[in-house]
């Protein structure tokens, strides 16, 4: 990751006029766009060739013709949005969504050519290419109830452990996923450890939500922001410690490999569904022992996923030198968008993950996915190197176990057997499809407000720009690439990509 992480966004009006040569620019007309079918990827372009998809609300994944390049204008004025191609900063380690329970229960509602073409949509070369996702230790909230891999009270030589609940959801989901993306990069985390193992004895930190069923919960049992619910003894984190080395192994046998874990999702949140509060003195004393166990595994520990928008709570953990020892990036979602300036600024040496797109309330429709946009603009400014979206598929409505209606990518109708990819799939798309693990994202540098775009360029050196145009009516925005310039014309609240092969 690049020590950089300045929010590359305007230029001084001084460096502006620097920056062009002296070469009118032509002007183009695009192409009259083709509708494509939402059921199934565009053909794709021959390799070398210019591509340009653009998206609107219930109109996804057009082809339009790429306009010609020309020489940027003489004018600085005549020209919108620099790319910055020779400070080329962070590196990206990929894009993905998270395996649940829920989402494989929805996925075998289709007969199997209509799975096989979800899954090629979220894992293919021609869909949105995932090659980084998340899965769950243990239930998380989108389980099909709770469940942990060793739930016998007192078991500290987890002579109990067992991932046998995961072989009828999460490792064949995963492994259908490896079957059209091999290479495919796991992390995980916990949402609770074994209730055992917690001060108040429940998966659960918070009574249902009114209108739900009861989480058994007891009065007094409840967790709350800024007290460890995780009993702090040491038998009992060597334990939990040993845990993580354990599904890591079950699941190395199972053929799945996890690169890299996270102790605890939103560690400052006492839900209604699996959860679990720590604070950072109680994760600076558990993290020594998770990259102990491990080390020995060869896996990664990021910290995370921060859910505040407080700096300071990664700070205080840091701060304790056995346990930042062990910390290679940080997870952040949410509200910990809020603290993105500040962790990039502080910690530049660590990786930056967006661990989480907000969830949404099943609506599934263009508004979030403008917000989506927008917030996944927001991390990679500031520096991060991998986006995961939430819920990769759910049934219609997409309700979790514990009464929360969600998001996501493939919405499956079971009772028909049929499927379709959300507003939120194409946002995806427009990112994961073509920038590759590897690429480098350009700075996109304006002093005229043209603030709606993020470019990256690839390590075959191919070039991708995802450009947006929030405005009612049609825009072109005239961006300047070295000693090309692109003027593209996009449609009202449009959602656009090009990608230019090496020059």
């Amino acid at each position: 990751m690049s020590s950089s992480n300045e929010t590359p966004l305007a230029l001084s009006r001084r460096a502006t006029l620097q920056l062009f040569g002296a070469s009118a620019a032509a002007s183009v007309l695009p192409a009259t766009p083709a509708l494509a079918q939402e059921s199934a990827p565009a053909v794709p372009a021959a390799k070398g060739t210019a591509i340009w998809r653009a998206t609107t609300a219930g109109q996804p994944w057009r082809s339009r013709t790429v306009p010609t390049l020309a020489a940027p204008d003489a004018n600085p004025f005549a020209h919108d949005v620099t790319l910055a191609l020779d400070r080329p900063r962070q590196t990206i380690a990929g894009f993905g969504g998270a395996f649940s329970e829920l989402g494989w229960d929805a996925l075998k509602a289709l007969p199997a050519p209509r799975r096989a073409e979800a899954l090629a949509l979220l894992f293919g070369d021609e869909g949105c290419a995932f090659t980084q996702c998340r899965t769950p230790v243990g239930a998380n909230d989108f389980a099909r109830q709770w469940y942990s891999y060793d739930e016998t009270p007192g078991d500290l030589a987890l002579r109990h452990f067992s991932i046998a609940n995961d072989r009828t959801s999460l490792i064949p989901y995963i492994k259908a996923a490896q079957a059209v993306r091999p290479d495919l990069r796991l992390w995980a985390s916990p949402w609770s450890p074994p209730a055992w193992m917690k001060k108040g004895g429940h998966y659960a930190e918070a009574p249902s939500w009114p209108g739900q069923p009861a989480n058994g919960l007891k009065p007094g049992h409840e967790g709350k922001e800024g007290v460890d619910s995780m009993k702090l003894d040491d038998a009992t984190l060597d334990a939990y410690a040993r845990y993580f080395r354990r599904y890591v192994e079950a699941y190395a046998a199972e053929g799945i490999r996890i690169g890299t874990v996270m102790p605890q999702n939103e560690f400052n949140s006492a839900q209604p569904y699996p959860s679990c509060c720590w604070t950072p003195q109680g994760l600076a004393r558990f993290l020594p022992l998770l990259g102990r166990e491990m080390d020995a595994v060869g896996v990664k520990v990021f910290l995370g996923t921060l859910e505040r928008g407080n700096a300071n709570l990664i700070s205080a953990v840091m701060g304790d030198p056995a346990a930042a020892r062990v910390v290679r990036g940080l997870g952040v979602q949410w509200a910990g968008k809020d603290a993105l300036p500040q962790l990039a600024e502080r910690f530049p040496g660590l990786e930056l993950w967006g661990s989480e797109q907000e969830c949404g309330i099943g609506t599934n429709d263009w508004r979030y996915a403008r917000y989506g946009w927008a917030t996944i603009k927001r991390y990679f400014e500031h520096g991060a190197t991998a986006w995961t979206y939430w819920n990769m598929a759910l049934a219609e409505g997409g309700w979790s176990t514990w009464g929360w209606p969600q998001n996501s990518l493939i919405v499956v109708d079971p009772k028909a057997g049929t499927f379709r990819p959300s507003e939120d799939y194409w946002l995806i798309r427009h990112l994961a499809q073509y920038v590759r693990p590897g690429a480098r994202m350009i700075p996109a540098e304006t002093f005229l407000g043209f603030t709606d775009q993020l470019a990256f360029r690839n390590p075959d050196g191919s070039l991708v720009l995802v450009a947006s145009n929030p405005l009612a009516q049609p825009q072109t925005v005239r961006f300047v690439l070295g000693e090309r310039m692109l003027a593209l014309p996009m449609e009202a609240d449009s959602l656009n990509t090009v990608v230019l092969p090496t020059d």
